[in-house]
């Protein structure tokens, strides 16, 4: 009974020594503290970037005149009253209004538009100012959304490729989440963001064990940003391939001794 305690024991911890080894050994958010309460930043809004594509829709009290200000597929009738209408198979144009090289786009009516590098609420207001300062209508309402907002992960992750995103507000959190989390081999305390700012390439980087992830500018992730998670260097990589050699010989040396002990 004794040896069988002893054997069984044995293979206990053969068993234990070798899911060590593979054990992921970091943890998220570490300094955040159960019961405390951290500031949420609501303002975050996308930003605009060369090649994104927008979908505009104007709207107002009288639909008729907002009509001009839509791009729409189908057909159109001018009334004798000189009122606009459209057919029932109009509709607004999926493809949106892409923002060209320089930053613009062409709006119906309003002509170009420059509006790289401004937030959606500045856009939206943009548009209704002109609308409104050449007379065209009152009160307009301005819907802007994004129809190609994505990302890129790449690095010690599950996943690598370029994401979507159901209209313009991601974390950083989400974005690895969605790649399928970080590997065995990630570095936790070397993820960077990496994102163009007026016209250049600018490298952010963030350690996932802190909360202050959640006053970084990149918290939230930007049109064509790129989140690299770095893996381990190769020295430590064959610090952790000799670490796991030790423990599975000790372990089948354990195991290979305690057979023998038993067979006596």
């Amino acid at each position: 009974m004794r040896k069988q305690s002893f054997l069984w024991a044995s293979l206990f911890a053969l068993l234990l020594l070798s899911s060590c080894a593979s054990r992921k050994n970091f943890v998220y958010l570490q300094d955040m503290e159960m019961g405390l309460k951290y500031p949420i930043e609501n303002k975050y809004e996308a930003v605009i970037h060369r090649d994104d594509r927008l979908s505009i829709t104007v709207s107002c009290k009288n639909p008729e005149l907002a009509i001009p200000f839509n791009i729409y597929d189908g057909t159109f009738r001018v009334g004798a009253d000189g009122n606009v209408t459209s057919d029932a198979t109009s509709k607004v144009n999926e493809k949106g209004y892409r923002v060209d090289v320089d930053g613009n786009i062409d709006f119906p009516i309003l002509g170009k538009l420059h509006i790289e590098g401004m937030k959606v609420s500045e856009v939206r207001d943009l548009i209704k100012e002109k609308i409104e300062e050449g007379e065209y209508m009152k009160d307009p309402l301005v819907s802007i959304e994004f129809l190609n907002f994505k990302y890129t992960v790449l690095g010690a992750v599950g996943g690598n490729g370029t994401y979507t995103v159901d209209g313009d507000r991601v974390t950083l959190l989400e974005a690895i989440a969605k790649a399928g989390d970080l590997t065995a081999k990630a570095r936790i305390d070397r993820v960077a963001v990496i994102r163009e700012v007026d016209g250049n390439r600018q490298m952010f980087m963030h350690d996932l064990r802190s909360k202050d992830i959640f006053d970084s500018p990149c918290f939230y992730l930007q049109q064509n940003d790129i989140v690299y998670v770095e893996p381990k260097y190769k020295k430590k990589d064959n610090e952790d391939r000799g670490w796991q050699i030790g423990t599975t010989l000790l372990s089948v040396v354990t195991a290979v001794c305690s057979l023998l002990w038993v067979l006596k």
